[in-house]
């Protein structure tokens, strides 16, 4: 879900790295017995890599992460996606990001091996 919550929307991955975002004005706006929901896709340039989880640490800045370690943020709610090469040199797939608004939006990241990436911010 968008920033948590279905209220706020819907994501999906697709097969080739696509990335696909649904934003809700409010709750109203999701129906979930439609066949069809109003799916905008990302600008996001994986590779072809998958992206296997998406997470949102506040409005406006998203992270996707996926297939070798790869990961992306968005500064724009979704719309475009930049890479970051944090986990560049470090072998393997990265599978759920996590940040926690009620832990002073601490985030983390989950990848093969037991591999644990902790979320710093941008160096000054």
């Amino acid at each position: 879900f968008v920033r948590g919550e279905i209220k706020n929307g819907l994501w999906m991955t697709l097969n080739g790295g696509k990335l696909l975002v649904s934003a809700a004005k409010d709750s109203s706006t999701i129906d979930l017995q439609s066949e069809e929901f109003p799916f905008e896709e990302a600008n996001i340039k994986t590779g072809g890599y998958g992206i296997t989880d998406v997470a949102w640490r506040n409005d406006d800045e998203v992270w996707a992460v996926g297939g070798s370690n790869t990961m992306y943020v968005s500064k724009d709610n979704g719309k475009n996606f930049q890479f970051d090469k944090s986990a560049n040199d470090i072998p393997g797939n990265l599978y759920n990001v996590k940040f926690f608004p009620d832990y002073g939006n601490a985030g983390w990241a989950l990848g093969s091996n037991g591999l644990l990436l902790q979320y710093v911010g941008e160096k000054a």
